[in-house]
């Protein structure tokens, strides 16, 4: 589509978005065993992406070490289908985080959604 004064490309629709990042993360998880699960939050977690919404994912990794820019260099988040935010946690750092209480704990809790 074009604007009088500037190129504007197609959004992709939210359903084409968890499509992509369901087969990315299930093609994880058959070739890496330490990949636990991988979920979807935010606007996508919660049914409400738009144009301009980035995808937010959680990854639990059981062999996962170091901080979280070190472990993000891990996974190929470059072939999902939007820019994304991404938490790497070992399960014991998740069951940590949920049991928290804290904003971000109350977020996951409302909004995850298990790909």
């Amino acid at each position: 589509m074009r604007s009088l004064t500037q190129s504007v490309l197609r959004w992709p629709d939210p359903e084409q978005v968890l499509a992509q990042a369901s087969r990315w993360a299930s093609e994880l998880c058959a070739c890496r065993p330490s990949l636990q699960a991988v979920g979807v939050f935010g606007s996508y977690g919660r049914g409400t992406a738009g144009v301009g919404s980035d995808l937010d994912l959680v990854l639990i990794d059981a062999t996962a070490a170091g901080p979280q820019n070190q472990r993000l260099l891990h996974w190929p988040l470059d072939q999902l289908p939007l820019s994304c935010d991404a938490l790497v946690l070992t399960p014991a750092e998740f069951d940590q985080l949920m049991a928290s209480g804290s904003r971000m704990a109350q977020e996951l809790q409302r909004d995850l959604r298990w790909l």
